[in-house]
């Protein structure tokens, strides 16, 4: 029987990486529930003002750019949550 080929040189393992764990910057949890919030209750003030025809002064001549500027504080919120450690 024909005997292997023994390797002259060891087998490379890469360097391990730091075990350090990445940490959220404090500000985030509050700011990304904040907006989350606030966009909610900008919706849901919107659509009640609407209904009952209640006249808020800047809501009122914003029109449908209300639900526009609600969903996006919900938008930017999802987006800061992406970067939740």
């Amino acid at each position: 029987m024909a005997k292997s080929k023994v390797r002259k040189k060891a087998v490379y393992t890469p360097p391990q990486k730091s075990q350090k764990v990445e940490v959220s910057p404090r500000w985030l949890v509050p700011t990304m529930l904040t907006l989350w919030l606030a966009g909610l209750a900008w919706i849901a003030t919107f659509y009640v003002t609407a209904s009952t025809g209640t006249n808020v002064p800047v809501m009122t001549d914003l029109g449908n750019w209300n639900l526009g500027i609600g969903f996006g504080a919900i938008i930017l919120g999802v987006v800061l949550s992406t970067r939740w450690r």
